[in-house]
């Protein structure tokens, strides 16, 4: 393929939100980074003549009008759509790359010619990482109605801000976030467009596969206290120190991972209070991310690391408390839709995927299914994350022709299998 649509949109954002400590890019939701990202999504789809609106809880759709439809939020929509937050020092196409393939796609459906009853939307949905306030998905959580509004209002980030004063500061209406099942009644399918996060595709040889289902996975706290004191003066024999417990904690999540096939554990964040190099920590944080196919066995590993906290936590004379932050169990995608996908692109293989995604949060509301890019160097959530120009441009084709299929469909079909 010589043209890219894909990677020229791609090129424009390059160099938002590039972290020069942790390497990669850092785009925390309503940060600089991310207020940027948002307001060229707008100005992209703008310039594809689409209706531009932002929603109660801060998603932007950007709505391309069916033949006779009554516009933004017309019922029966097919729609699109991924993220533009990151993780940490993450990858460029985590996110992104959905947005980019969708606004792609539009231009090819614009190119063929392609205008139907139902209207198409793509959205750009906040905090799908959960980088900045703990929850991932926070934006179709709160659609979907599987956060309490109250709660996210509550949540804060690391300097202590609340998800109510960043987002009110971004000009969102907090009192109004949560629930929105009348938004949710009008959409009959949405297919999410993502990089893969593994090596399925490198392994298979293939530029784009059907997503088949979401692994369950959830997110707890750990916070350890003891006693802070001075790392010179305080003999070993007299320390209540929480970063030996912190540390035996990491250790327990891997072994407990490791007894049940499939398992995964991590410990990807440890914050010590007060956090000084001489200075035995009074309080060490730290988070558990766990996820299993069976949500039985993910309860059960976090169950075992529990267990060997508090055991860990009662030898080093410290206390140890669980909070749970986020779960979700495992989600098989919309088994009808996923269908109709591989009637389109037969020659794509299905995979699941061990990572979350608002398709898997939408599920329990709306039919919804996914395609993956191609990640070549099969890391993610990293800056070796990749994908290919012509991988990339054949993401953006095999979605346009998805969405072409359930756009043509008949209204009463798409939504079929609710």
């Amino acid at each position: 393929m010589t043209t890219h649509r894909v990677a020229g949109l791609m090129a424009e954002i390059a160099d938002v939100g590039r972290d020069a400590t942790r390497g990669g890019w850092s785009r925390f939701v309503y940060a600089d980074a991310e207020l940027t990202l948002r307001e060229w999504f707008v100005e992209q789809a703008q310039r594809r003549s689409l209706e531009v609106e932002t929603d109660r809880n801060g998603a932007i759709w950007a709505w391309r009008r069916g033949t006779g439809a009554a516009g933004a939020g017309a019922p029966h929509a097919i729609v699109t759509g991924s993220h533009l937050d990151s993780v940490p020092g993450g990858g460029a196409f985590d996110g992104p790359l959905g947005l980019a393939s969708a606004l792609a796609a539009v231009d090819l459906l614009d190119a063929r010619g392609v205008r139907t009853e139902r209207p198409l939307a793509v959205v750009a949905f906040p905090e799908e990482e959960g980088a900045r306030f703990g929850v991932a998905c926070l934006g179709s959580r709160l659609l979907a109605g599987a956060i309490d509004p109250d709660r996210a209002r509550g949540l804060r980030d690391v300097d202590g801000r609340s998800f109510a004063e960043v987002a009110a500061g971004a000009g969102l209406d907090v009192d109004r976030i949560g629930p929105d099942p009348a938004r949710l009644a009008g959409v009959d399918a949405f297919v999410e467009l993502h990089v893969e996060q593994g090596r399925g595709l490198v392994d298979l040889g293939r530029p784009v596969a059907i997503g088949s289902s979401v692994l369950g996975h959830g997110r707890w706290r750990f916070s350890v206290s003891g006693e802070g004191n001075h790392a010179g003066t305080t003999r070993m024999s007299d320390r209540r120190d929480p970063m030996v417990v912190a540390a035996g904690i990491v250790l327990a999540a891997r072994d407990a991972a490791v007894a049940h096939e499939e398992a995964r554990a991590t410990v990807g964040r440890v914050v010590p209070v007060p956090g000084g190099t001489n200075v035995i920590p009074s309080r060490v944080d730290l988070w558990l991310d766990a996820r299993h196919p069976d949500d039985a066995v993910t309860t059960a590993v976090v169950a075992d690391v529990e267990r060997q906290a508090t055991r860990l936590a009662a030898a080093q004379g410290c206390a140890v408390t669980l909070t749970e932050e986020s779960w979700g169990g495992t989600v098989h995608l919309d088994a009808h839709l996923s269908g109709r996908l591989a009637q389109v692109l037969p020659d794509a293989p299905v995979l699941a995927t061990g990572a979350g995604h608002d398709a898997g949060v939408l599920a329990s509301a709306i039919p919804t299914a996914m395609l993956f890019t191609r990640n070549p160097t099969g890391v993610s959530h990293s800056p070796e994350e990749a994908c290919e120009d012509a991988d990339a441009e054949a993401g953006a084709v095999a979605l346009a022709d998805v969405l072409e299929r359930l756009l043509r469909e008949p209204v009463g079909v798409a939504e079929a299998s609710t």
